[in-house]
């Protein structure tokens, strides 16, 4: 038995992320960490296999799904769902034992790919088998699409605000170098780091108290700990790429506060929420037809929130950019 596994309350520290799917904070967390730390300390079981168990879990509850009566389709609703917990520890346990690798991470995303998509197949065809609808066959194909679109779109959104961060951190350091400025610091971290202080931020956000796309925070919204001996540390220059959006939804706000504070994102309906309709709820209530639209519906309404919210964003940015043009003309004069 490993006697270097700290006690459960830093291996939720350690482990668990700092905003997550709500489903996995309030219904698998609560499991997969306990688990996890009884299997660092008491077994020689890696991520990897882990991962395995997940995938094997996953096919086991498809060959459930593919039988289309109700009892079956209740057995592989508690399958999947323990597949899932499966999934969450792999990544979990390579966190606290420092066990990840590329190569995990990589056979973690396909396995999920291909658990999402042979479940899918053999649920709708067991269903198709069991009533004679056609309709299950166009859901089969529909439940992959969906899967496949929301991981794309995450991706290609990760990537164009990597970009443009990348790009805001290049005007920056070249101003910085030409003027000696501050330190960078961008709004949505500053929030998703420090929740404590989103009510006040975001409340004089909407009530239009803070104005302009290049703001400077007070010390206590950046976090940071000042030493009254000390010099006074430079305030970050932060840049705000969500503004527009927090003044069109100000009720958001409200809400993102109170989610944060829970570690649970506001994308409220996600990939998770999604399979858990899908392969859980409605297998469990005999009902997968609607509770499949109704899940898949949601989550189309999440992505397209998030592809206006990104559309937003950019508008920020373009007059970020602009914002950095006229200060050098300005300097330049």
């Amino acid at each position: 038995m490993r006697r270097d596994i700290p006690p459960l309350a830093e291996v939720r520290r350690i482990t668990e992320k700092k905003r997550d799917a709500w489903w996995t904070v309030l219904l698998v967390d609560p499991v997969a960490t306990p688990l996890v730390r009884f299997t660092a300390m008491r077994t020689r079981v890696t991520p990897n296999q882990i991962t395995w168990g997940a995938f094997i879990l996953g096919l086991g509850s498809a060959v459930c799904f593919a039988f289309g009566d109700w009892k079956w389709l209740a057995l592989g609703a508690v399958i999947y769902h323990f597949s899932f917990i499966f999934d969450c520890m792999d990544g979990k346990l390579a966190r606290l034992t420092g066990q990840g690798s590329v190569f995990g991470a990589w056979l973690d995303f396909v396995f999920d790919r291909i658990r999402v998509m042979v479940c899918g197949v053999a649920l709708m065809w067991g269903q198709y088998d069991r009533t004679g609808d056609t309709f299950y066959i166009w859901l089969a194909l529909g439940v992959v699409a969906l899967d496949t679109l929301r991981y794309i779109n995450s991706l290609e959104i990760f990537k164009i605000r990597h970009t443009m961060r990348k790009q805001i951190k290049a005007r920056v350091r070249a101003a910085r170098r030409a003027q000696n400025e501050a330190e960078l610091a961008f709004m949505e971290d500053l929030l998703r780091d420090n929740p404590s202080a989103d009510i006040e931020q975001d409340l004089q956000r909407a009530a239009g108290e803070a104005v302009g796309y290049v703001q400077q925070p007070s010390d206590e919204t950046v976090g940071a700990e000042t030493d009254t001996e000390a010099a006074p540390k430079p305030k970050a220059q932060v840049i705000d790429l969500h503004q527009e959006f927090r003044q069109k939804f100000p009720a958001y706000l409200r809400v993102r506060s109170f989610l944060l504070r829970h570690r649970i994102r506001a994308h409220l309906v996600s990939g998770i929420e999604f399979q858990m309709g899908v392969f859980m709820i409605g297998p469990l209530f005999d009902a997968v037809m609607p509770v499949t639209i109704v899940s898949g519906a949601l989550l189309l309404v999440f992505e397209l929130a998030i592809i206006y919210k990104l559309l937003l964003s950019t508008r920020d940015f373009t007059r970020t950019i602009d914002s950095f043009e006229e200060q050098k003309v300005v300097t330049a004069a």
